[in-house]
C-alpha cells in the first residue's frame, strides 16, 4: 500500500511540474547581474491577487488578470518614495524599449497618492510612457505582500508571480533587458 501511495504522489508531482516555469528560471538565472542580483526568482509560480486597482484618469478599475497573455513587470511605488524617484526613469526606459504584445511595465502607486501628486511626480522625473494607476486603499498591495516600497514583481503570461525584487533597481541595465528579452523570446517561440 505504501508503494502505491508513493507512486501516486510521485506521479501527481511529476504531472504537476511546470516545465514552463523551470524554463523561465533557467532563462533568467544566467542573465542576473548588477542590481538584478536582488531579483528573487521563485521555485514555483505564485498566485496573485484579484483585488482591483484604479486606472489612470478615472478610466475605471482593473485587476492583474486583465494583463494576462504577456509578461508584466508590476512596480508598486509612492510619490513620497525617494528610491522610487530614482528607479522610475529606468522603468520608463524598459517600457520604451521592450513594451508591446508580449511585455508591459505596469506602475501602481499604492497608498495615499493623489492623482495630482502622481502627475507632478511623473512630470518632475520626465516620465510620459508609464501609467498613473493607483491602489489607494492598498488592497492589491496588501494581498500581494507589498511591505515597503518600491517592490517590483514579474508576472508570467498566466498572471502568476515568477520573481520579485525589493528596493530600487536599474531596470534599464543590460541584465534587466536581457532577462525580459529572453522571456519574450521564449513566449513568442511557444
Amino acid at each position: 500500500m505504501k508503494k502505491l501511495l508513493l507512486a501516486l504522489v510521485y506521479t501527481a508531482l511529476t504531472a504537476g511540474a511546470n516545465p514552463a516555469l523551470a524554463a523561465d528560471a533557467d532563462i533568467m538565472l544566467p542573465l542576473v547581474a548588477g542590481d538584478m542580483k536582488k531579483l528573487v526568482i521563485h521555485d514555483a509560480p505564485k498566485s496573485t491577487s484579484s483585488a482591483a486597482f484604479e486606472l489612470a484618469d478615472d478610466a475605471g478599475r482593473a485587476t492583474l488578470e486583465d494583463y494576462r497573455g504577456k509578461y508584466v513587470l508590476v512596480n508598486f511605488w509612492a510619490t513620497w518614495c525617494a528610491p522610487c524617484r530614482k528607479e522610475m526613469p529606468h522603468l520608463s526606459e524598459l517600457q520604451e524599449e521592450l513594451a508591446g504584445k508580449h511585455f508591459e511595465v505596469l506602475t501602481i502607486a499604492t497608498g495615499r497618492n493623489s492623482a495630482a501628486s502622481i502627475a507632478k511626480f511623473f512630470k518632475d522625473v520626465g516620465i510620459s510612457n508609464l501609467p498613473h494607476h493607483m491602489d489607494p486603499n492598498q488592497a492589491l498591495a496588501s494581498q500581494m505582500g507589498i511591505f515597503g516600497l518600491p517592490i517590483t514583481v514579474l508576472l508570467d503570461p498566466e498572471g502568476r508571480e515568477i520573481a520579485r525584487l525589493r528596493g530600487d533597481a536599474d531596470w534599464a541595465s543590460d541584465s534587466a533587458k536581457s532577462i525580459i528579452k529572453a522571456l519574450i523570446e521564449k513566449h513568442t517561440a511557444s
